[in-house]
């Protein structure tokens, strides 16, 4: 196993493609990763709003974990903010084209979460 980012984050050479596949399903999930791109590095709540997204504060910071459990995004504490950005290099290093691949593709879904 590779040395975690922190106790919180996987280290890059755990990352699995099932696992970031699966995390990055959800139109929620790809929502967020999609606003994030756009955005860059944005606290939580800002980018709850940003995505549009119309569900719970509770039902978001469950997709951050999966998200963030699956090392797609980074999430550091800063105060009372959680600071969101993406893991773009080590997906990169790992999955070379992936994520260009899933934020280049369209879909009906996006925007239409409920």
């Amino acid at each position: 196993m590779s040395r975690p980012i922190d106790e919180r984050h996987p280290g890059v050479a755990d990352l699995r493609l099932p696992t970031v596949l699966a995390a990055l399903a959800d139109p929620a999930r790809l929502a967020t990763i999609r606003t994030l791109a756009a955005v860059g590095e944005s606290p939580c709540h800002h980018l709850h709003h940003t995505a549009g997204l119309r569900i719970s504060r509770s039902t978001f910071s469950h997709h951050q974990r999966i998200l963030r459990e699956a090392g797609v995004l980074h999430e550091r504490i800063n105060g009372p903010q959680r600071i969101l950005s993406l893991r773009r290099e080590d997906l990169d290093s790992c999955f070379p084209g992936l994520l260009d691949a899933i934020l280049n593709t369209t879909d009906d879904f996006v925007g239409a979460v409920e």
